[in-house]
């Protein structure tokens, strides 16, 4: 609710009278008249009385903190530059809650005035004041946004702080509304998701890493939950600062760049036009279409082409117990995953995560499939997505990017193949602040394994361990501690989450076990016993055909939902239905994870290789829940 027509008048006039008595020019006297009409609805604004050389203004409120410029033309990059370091020195470390505090990064930069510039600002024509108050971009309370301008006042010099209020003949209407700005902090401190006020307070340990300069490609990993896409993110911002080139987020799941460019765009609009979110292999497509490259990957036909070779060479492999997915798996995450181009080469790997050991005559036999699976794409003129990044790769070698990127930063790197890690590297390169791998060995929910050292990324002395889970309440962190599983991308010991430190409390967690016909009520009934809105609610199962089983159930009873794959990070009025390969980097609400039964392997030591990935996907499945999880198990 906003001020009445009469109130609005009179701050608008409040505001124009204090501005006028202390600027001349007409874009600064309006502009800041704008800005400080806002202070009747809880916004704080200090206008600069000294000197020139920093920002004209700062903003703060429950959509933000701003340095503001205001000039025509634009400012030039050394101008704003020199805003920024004032401005995030003047920020940076102000405590927020739960012991974090205002990141470097936090600080959005905003030129206000002629026409658009491609600088490492926020460029805003004075028409367009009203984009800095979006609703939709509200992320801090009240309390926050006071409690942060209280303590930028101690730390300013040469800066006037104005206010302008409603008249007392309104009081009613300004009461009802402060009351109103109580109920809607209320509510924010309630719905508000993790990836809320990460846009302006990070732990010290994470504002460290978030502006920490690496000589070279440097990891970030730790247990679900600690806030590593968020140091990322908060990584994009304070390089896209300091750099002109253009920024790429990337990873192995193609459901998480667009949710990510969502967040992003709201943390850094400055950036947006630089920054790509992109699936690796959208990447490499784009990128090979752009060099005149065309690959035909059509799945339907290169699943064919595989089911022909294994026809051919299935008698030999299936003497030794496991099925076809078994080795449809070999070849594509082991063989053609690594990058693997010999029998020699092949003989002599270790394979890491498959449970089943092969000897050189075997191992020959699983390369006889290869090879025949490879003439049948050649032969109908395929590519399989293996090759898609091989090709790029190759293509990267022969002719390096016209323009390189700024950063690189790879989301769910234990997911990607070293196939992709390979390209990767070659996109950005070795130099400092260019490569930012973030992962967690315990959540890699595909068969297989390998070392960062294998994909000839070399991050000695640049890996860092983030320890303290900001997501999960303690409930459902305690739930998923129980399945807890611990690997690392780099072979040493990994940060367990069951040694997470947590913050949250509260959680609920509720249990459910019964058959299969009985699934459909149980569901259904959990899904309407939810106060949480659907919008803010994933279903997770762990293969295609039980997402599609539980979507069934769920629309029979009147429940509409949506594709978890569709999701982009934007409020929706649907329950979101996917598999745990989809939810992965995801977060929500409410989860509720349903899990049936799966024909076992015979061989022993393939049936403990699948126990180990399922854990992974389960404890993945369990964490991507905040503040309640239902989770209903139907024995086999």
């Amino acid at each position: 609710m906003g001020l009445s027509a009469h109130a609005r008048r009179h701050v608008q006039l409040q505001a124009t009278k204090l501005i006028a008595e202390r600027f001349r020019d007409p874009l600064r006297r309006n502009t800041l008249a704008g800005l400080l009409e806002r202070t009747a609805e809880g916004w704080h604004l200090a206008v600069r009385t000294g000197e020139p050389g920093t920002a004209d203004a700062f903003l703060i409120g429950r959509a933000g903190v701003f340095a503001v410029v205001v000039t025509d033309p634009p400012p030039d990059e050394a101008t704003m530059r020199a805003v920024a370091r004032y401005a995030e020195e003047r920020f940076a470390g102000l405590p927020g809650p739960g012991g974090q505090r205002i990141a470097r990064s936090a600080v959005t930069l905003v030129a206000i005035g002629g026409a658009g510039s491609a600088g490492p600002f926020w460029s805003l024509p004075a028409a367009k004041l009203d984009q800095l108050f979006r609703r939709d971009t509200v992320h801090l309370t009240a309390r926050q946004a006071a409690r942060i301008a209280s303590g930028l006042a101690a730390r300013l010099r040469g800066y006037e702080w104005l206010k302008v209020a409603a008249p007392e003949k309104e009081a009613g209407s300004f009461e009802l509304l402060s009351a109103e700005s109580v109920a809607d902090d209320q509510l924010l401190a309630a719905v508000e998701r993790p990836f809320e006020t990460w846009m302006t307070f990070l732990h010290p340990d994470q504002a460290a890493l978030a502006s920490r300069n690496y000589s070279g490609p440097a990891r970030i990993s730790g247990p679900a939950g600690t806030g590593k896409t968020v140091v990322a993110l908060h990584r994009m911002r304070h390089v896209g600062r300091r750099s002109t080139g253009p920024l790429l987020f990337t990873t192995f799941v193609r459901t998480l760049p667009p949710v990510n460019e969502t967040t992003f765009r709201r943390l850094a609009p400055e950036l947006a036009d630089r920054a790509q979110f992109v699936s690796l292999h959208a990447w490499a497509r784009a990128f090979l279409a752009g060099r005149g490259i065309q690959l035909n990957t059509n799945p339907r036909l290169t699943k064919d082409a595989f089911a022909r070779a294994w026809t051919q060479h299935r008698e030999p492999l299936e003497r030794l117990g496991p099925n076809y997915d078994y080795w449809e798996t070999e070849v594509q995450r082991i063989i053609k995953g690594q990058g693997i181009a010999t029998l020699e080469k092949y003989q002599s790997i270790h394979r890491a995560r498959r449970g089943l050991r092969l000897d050189r005559g075997q191992r020959s036999k699983v390369w006889e499939l290869y090879e025949t699976y490879s003439e049948n794409l050649a032969a109908n003129g395929l590519s399989d997505f293996h090759d898609l990044l091989s090709r790029a790769s190759a293509e990267l070698e022969r002719q390096p990017l016209e323009e390189p990127y700024a950063s690189v930063v790879v989301d769910e790197a234990q997911d990607m193949t070293l196939t992709g890690l390979r390209l990767l590297r070659t996109i950005a390169g070795d130099g400092p602040n260019q490569l930012l791998l973030v992962g967690d060995g315990q959540q890699q929910v595909y068969p297989g394994g390998w070392r960062l050292s294998d994909a000839g990324i070399p991050i000695q002395g640049r890996g860092e361990v983030l320890r303290v889970n900001y997501r999960n309440r303690a409930g459902i962190l305690d739930f998923a501690r129980r399945i807890n599983a611990v690997d690392d991308l780099d072979g040493a010991a990994g940060v367990a989450l069951r040694d997470a430190d947590s913050v949250n409390d509260g959680g609920v967690v509720r249990s459910w076990t019964g058959t299969q016909a009985e699934l459909p009520g149980a569901l259904t009934a959990a899904v309407r016993e939810l106060t949480i809105p659907h919008g803010e609610t994933a279903l997770i199962t762990f293969s295609n055909a039980d997402a599609e089983l539980c979507r069934r159930f769920l629309e029979s009873a009147g429940i509409p939902t949506r594709a978890l794959e569709r999701y982009v990070g934007e409020a929706e009025d649907r329950l979101h239905v996917g598999t745990v390969h989809r939810a992965k980097g995801l977060d929500f609400r409410a989860v509720l994870v349903v899990q049936l039964p799966h024909p076992s392997p015979e061989d022993p030591a393939e049936q403990e290789e699948q126990r180990e990935l399922l854990s992974r996907q389960r404890l993945v499945a369990a964490t991507r829940a905040r503040d309640f999880l239902w989770w209903g198990v139907v024995p086999s």
